[in-house]
């Protein structure tokens, strides 16, 4: 089930996605594989605290994150990761690590993508649970949350070689 202020948002925006559901997943690694969906595609929600302002960091499964980049590109002297109970209190119908890369729908979070992410055609992403995700065109993404598009991450290459059985 498609988490309920993400359905109504994309409902009432006549936005074109499309909803799958796979076998239950915890990484956005395993989602790309329960999809059949490259895991360059595949957008992982990482929610930090900059200076005491929570924003999302939207990236490729295949990439990790490099907060010492993102800060200095931000310009904040401290950023750590949200903890579980900020997570539960600011995503209340998503399951813990499901949530959307949507922060106009929870409290105006600023979103920030890598750039990596930006240059495909269509994303994935969960939809507020481990077994729902959504795919749409990132442009339309890019429409309806409108993320500064930013470089703070890094391929993973052993994503790469999994993919593609080196």
């Amino acid at each position: 089930m498609i988490a309920p202020r993400l359905a109504e948002f994309l409902d009432r925006h006549h936005a074109l996605y499309t909803h799958k559901t796979h076998r239950l997943t915890y990484t956005n690694k395993d989602l790309a594989q329960a999809d059949h969906t490259p895991p360059w595609e595949v957008a992982k929600t990482v929610v930090f605290v900059a200076d005491g302002v929570f924003a999302m960091a939207v990236l490729p499964a295949s990439a990790h994150i490099e907060l010492d980049i993102l800060k200095k590109t931000l310009g904040i002297s401290d950023l750590r990761l949200a903890n579980e109970k900020e997570l539960a209190a600011l995503f209340p119908d998503c399951e813990l690590g499901a949530m959307p890369p949507f922060g106009n729908l929870y409290g105006d979070i600023p979103v920030y993508v890598d750039r990596a992410l930006s240059y495909e055609d269509e994303i994935a992403f969960n939809a507020g649970t481990h077994r729902d995700v959504i795919h749409m065109k990132f442009r339309d993404f890019q429409h309806f949350v409108h993320p500064a598009i930013l470089g703070f991450a890094f391929p993973d290459q052993r994503v790469h070689v999994v993919a593609f059985g080196l």
